[in-house]
């Protein structure tokens, strides 16, 4: 997703972007004694479209772990080689200036001042994306799904928009509409195993609440096979295998009277899987979650990332032995 759309970027970790910050300082000394827009070569610091995207990333670092003057300094150095005009760079300065505001009043006025410039340029996308998450941040969520499906309709290739809308609507509880974004996301990349994974989770959450639970949870268990299937050892995917499986044995109990029971409105007719084969999916997730930690454990990894991972097989083997 785009970190356009964030309050503040999440592809990092705490760590990660800590070290990122960290680096700031000693990098803007490398690479910006440059005063020319556009450096000349041998007389000035070689340029690459890696150094920018470098700037960039190390904005958002910085943004994120409270280092405000280095990230002030990528952006000056940004507006200085694309112009304080580029639609990126406004919409990266919208960023910091959000980042800046001291209570919601500053924040209102950053969104009076988008709203001046759609005004002057309706097609300002970076701007645009920019009061969509600044929507967010003042809780008007549905004005933001407003404005996301009208950017939609103008952009309807924009995948982080649709990435986007969908997350809007899961905070809304909106659960069709958000599988319906999903969708259009695997219509372009039908082997993304994230989106897949997402989509099982959206299945799963709504699964309690819908008419169909039992085509719900197995749809579920469907994406979140398809996700492992793509990427053996995702972590998200095993464990959405995992909840979703088990869930679905809850609901065919323990006998195989709903074996036969056909989901149309869900699954386009398919068999509801067997408790056979589902206890095996359960089994077969739980192993591998198992040797993901074990692995992580023995190679020196953050196993406090997988502290949600260790809670469900505890709580697994707890069940078992009752």
């Amino acid at each position: 997703m785009s970190t356009l759309f964030s309050t503040l970027p999440l592809r990092q970790s705490h760590s990660e972007a800590l070290s990122s910050s960290q680096q700031a300082g000693r990098y803007l000394e490398q690479y910006g004694s440059s005063a020319f827009p556009i450096p000349i070569p041998f007389l000035s610091s070689p340029e690459s479209t890696e150094l920018w995207s470098t700037y960039e990333n190390m904005l958002y670092s910085c943004l994120r772990t409270g280092d405000n003057k280095a990230a002030h300094l990528c952006l000056e150095k940004l507006g200085v080689r694309f112009g304080t005009n580029d639609e990126r760079v406004m919409g990266l300065r919208g960023l910091y200036q959000e980042a800046m505001a001291e209570d919601q009043s500053a924040l209102l006025q950053m969104l009076r001042e988008y709203d001046e410039t759609l005004a002057e340029d309706p097609t300002a996308t970076p701007i645009r994306k920019r009061r969509i998450a600044l929507l967010k941040t003042l809780s008007r969520e549905p004005d933001a799904i407003t404005d996301l499906t009208e950017l939609l309709e103008a952009s309807p290739t924009d995948l982080e928009s649709w990435a986007e809308l969908c997350e809007l609507y899961v905070s809304q509880g909106l659960y069709q509409q958000a599988e319906f974004c999903l969708e259009e996301i695997l219509l372009s990349t039908p082997n993304a195993w994230n989106v897949q994974a997402r989509l099982g989770e959206v299945l799963y959450t709504s699964a309690p609440a819908a008419q169909d639970q039992l085509g719900a949870l197995t749809e579920s268990v469907r994406r979140f096979c398809r996700s492992i299937e793509l990427c053996d050892g995702y972590v998200r995917g095993y464990y959405g295998l995992k909840l979703a499986s088990d869930k679905l044995l809850e609901g065919l109990g323990s006998s195989n009277k709903a074996v036969n029971q056909i989901s149309h409105s869900r699954n386009h007719g398919l068999a509801i899987p067997s408790v056979e084969v589902l206890q095996k999916l359960s089994e077969s997730a739980t192993s591998r979650l198992a040797e993901i930690v074990r692995d992580a454990s023995l190679h020196g990894s953050a196993v406090h990332d997988f502290a949600f991972v260790e809670d469900l097989l505890k709580a697994t083997t707890m069940a078992r032995q009752r």
